[in-house]
């Protein structure tokens, strides 16, 4: 069974018809989002918009929500989101809004109700720094951007 965490959540007037965000499948890990949107917002091909979902919540101390893109929506209409994921601290309390990007070729419009992200409710940890003046080694080292595949090859030859 996996953990189960109370999170106080608020309806927003422009919201207040909508479901609360939900699991689809006892294995989901995020919660569907919704457009809380009072008109349908156009997206022109390259725009980008914060879509607002109707909803606030409470998170307890030591937690964040991750408001991440929904792949159905990335596969046909080529919509991602600007900060993917978004990061809903503990101490926000205002109303969640998904910063949607329009990638496609074509406007896509994004219509009150329209699941437009999924949110993720996960512990986090605050780094305590403990400043050194060397750290440990690793076969990766200081290598980056596109070379693990690399350096583990690299070192099994």
């Amino acid at each position: 069974m996996r953990a189960r965490t109370l999170v106080a959540i608020r309806r927003l007037p422009n919201g207040a018809d909508l479901p609360l965000p939900s699991y689809a499948t006892p294995g989901s890990a995020g919660m569907d989002l919704m457009a809380a949107c009072d008109s349908a917002i156009e997206l022109a091909p390259g725009a980008r918009d914060a879509i607002p979902t109707g909803i606030a919540i409470a998170l307890p101390t030591g937690y964040e929500a991750q408001v991440r893109p929904r792949s159905g929506l990335a596969i046909r209409h080529g919509i991602g989101m600007v900060n993917a994921p978004g990061t809903i601290d503990s101490d926000y309390r205002g109303e969640i809004r998904v910063l949607l990007i329009n990638h496609g070729a074509e406007v896509f419009v994004v219509e009150h109700g329209m699941r437009i992200a999924q949110m993720v409710i996960a512990p986090m940890a605050q780094a305590v720094w403990q400043e050194t003046d060397s750290l440990s080694d690793t076969m990766r080292g200081a290598s980056g951007f596109g070379s693990t595949g690399k350096a583990s090859a690299n070192h099994l030859s």
